[in-house]
């Protein structure tokens, strides 16, 4: 109905507008006010404790047989992201196969990394012909689009956690996927000099064009527990403790393009102070116990729990024991935030913002 001056209302003309598939700009103006101070966190703070997620594993084993048709992964859903995902981003799993089974091969655009909680480095992940041996914290890369499966020759039932940027590659809808050609087993590359892992280290073959993404890249503990205990007597980040992460070592950057793998020690009785940033993270403890509080809401964790703290979110890490360490192995998107140039963080900015050991000062013995 027409005002006593005959116009339309406003009310009217939206109407009218959203028959067309048209919106004014108008509508929007208070979606606007309300990201002033930024943007609200996109799910939950949630843990899914090992006590009950190895009690569900162990079920599956029962009611799915076997791997061939179906793997044996528990999917870890964010009750505060209604289109699914652990965070809005990223998804997260435990995988498990028993003894002498396999995951079939296949490939897909989606971007995945295995971190391995129990595994005898018989047990074995191929990526694109390159075989992978999965020990406990070892961390393994399925990068895009690179033919992958797992086997396990062994006795043990072998376990790993998952993490894929599942929700991000459905959100630009591209979602590709490939059944390896005529068998559940890829082809295993032959000679040891063919495998791509030999050229990635401090040396590298002078007559051959590197590749630089996409790399079957295994990331072993026996190599980076040294490392991290090596910096343990630094200050580390005053709000991850010590912290490393992952690189692709072709080029210095993020684990994956859209994935960051870290592993931080938390020292005995380390409580870290309380920040925010525009990524979000998915942790599983590989050690020791712990509480994270996220905007108030205290997670207390254990060995093998997984937990997810969604983006913008306030968050702080405790070690309980006053005695032992705790280790976390953690999964976050900041690749994909800062590529945008939309990474931030409060109260400052800590993610690679401090100096290196400087020189020792001349005459200093």
């Amino acid at each position: 109905m027409a005002n006593s001056d005959g116009k339309k209302s406003l009310e009217q003309f939206d109407a009218e507008l959203k028959q067309l598939f048209i919106t004014g700009q108008w509508q929007y103006e208070g979606l606007l006010a309300a990201c002033i101070g930024g943007p609200q966190p996109r799910g939950e703070a949630y843990l899914w404790p090992w006590k009950l997620v190895g009690e569900k594993l162990a079920e599956a084993c029962d009611v799915l047989e076997e791997s061939v048709t179906a793997r044996r992964s528990l999917l870890f859903n964010n009750p505060g992201v209604p289109m699914g995902g652990t965070t809005h981003t990223l998804l997260m799993g435990i995988q498990m196969i028993k003894a002498g089974e396999i995951a079939w091969a296949h490939r897909h655009t989606l971007a995945a990394v295995r971190f391995i909680a129990k595994g005898d480095g018989k047990v074995f992940t191929v990526v694109n012909g390159e075989k992978c041996p999965m020990e406990v914290n070892d961390l393994i890369l399925t990068p895009q689009w690179t033919w992958h499966d797992h086997q396990n020759p062994t006795q043990e039932t072998a376990m790993w956690v998952d993490v894929l940027d599942v929700p991000f590659m459905l959100g630009l809808n591209q979602p590709f996927y490939e059944p390896y050609p005529g068998d559940k087993v890829q082809a295993v590359r032959d000679k040891a000099s063919d495998h791509l892992q030999r050229r990635t280290g401090l040396v590298r073959p002078a007559w051959e064009n590197s590749q630089k993404e996409n790399l079957p890249l295994r990331y072993a503990w026996k190599e980076i527990e040294p490392q991290l205990r090596g910096l343990a007597d630094q200050a580390g980040s005053p709000y991850d403790g010590v912290a490393l992460e992952y690189i692709n070592p072709m080029t210095g950057g993020p684990t994956l393009p859209t994935l960051s793998c870290w592993i931080q020690l938390l020292r005995p009785g380390e409580h870290t102070k309380k920040h925010r940033h525009t990524s979000s993270a998915v942790y599983f403890v590989a050690g020791g116990e712990g509480t994270t509080i996220v905007d108030g809401k205290a997670m207390e964790w254990t060995k093998n729990d997984c937990f997810a703290v969604p983006n913008w979110a306030w968050h702080e890490h405790v070690n309980r024991s006053k005695t032992e360490e705790a280790l976390l192995f953690s999964v976050n998107d900041s690749p994909i935030v800062s590529a945008f140039g939309h990474y931030r963080e409060e109260p400052e900015v800590s993610l690679r913002s401090m100096s290196i050991p400087a020189v020792p000062a001349a005459g200093k013995k």
